[in-house]
């Protein structure tokens, strides 16, 4: 009997059916040196991300721990459960327009930074670490228009910030 090297993770939800993934990182661990979120995604659902709706059908896949003080809402996106109060989201079909949407992960970035952080790696990390990257100049903008620590400065920013893993709350 061969030993199992890496762990197989099978997809069943609304928008993937038995998609499969394999592990080859511990959680957390070998990321691209390029790629520093300061956030986890059990941080992130926690502070409130993507009103709440982004993760309602597919948590089997993800730790339990994440939906522990997990901001959701079952029916639809409620922008009052984002931590700074606002929208920051596009529809769905505004990212598949545009071509940011891969079948490896329908439901976009952040599908795809969950299951990086779990440990998958596949061919589109390159894309979305770049993403992740240009995300970056947003950071300029709060420092440049916001005063330390001005949380109210810019919400909509913060917002579509935290739903990259980026910290707004130190800027």
């Amino acid at each position: 009997m061969r030993k199992q090297l890496h762990p197989i993770v099978t997809v069943n939800d609304k928008m993937q059916h038995v998609y499969s993934y394999e592990l080859v990182c511990a959680p957390g661990e070998g990321f691209d040196p390029r790629f520093k979120p300061e956030l986890t995604p059990r941080d992130m659902l926690a502070l409130g991300v993507f009103g709440g709706k982004y993760m309602t059908d597919c948590r089997a896949e993800f730790p339990a721990d994440w939906f522990e003080n997990a901001k959701l809402s079952p029916y639809r996106a409620n922008a009052s459960l984002n931590f700074f109060g606002v929208s920051a989201s596009k529809p769905l079909a505004y990212w598949v327009a545009k071509g940011w949407i891969h079948p490896e992960d329908p439901r976009g970035w952040f599908q795809w930074y969950c299951r990086y952080y779990m440990g998958r790696r596949i061919q589109d990390d390159e894309r979305q670490i770049k993403r992740w990257i240009a995300i970056q100049r947003h950071v300029a903008q709060l420092r440049k228009n916001c005063q330390p620590g001005d949380l109210s400065c810019r919400r909509r920013q913060r917002q579509a910030l935290l739903h990259w893993a980026i910290d707004s709350r130190r800027i």
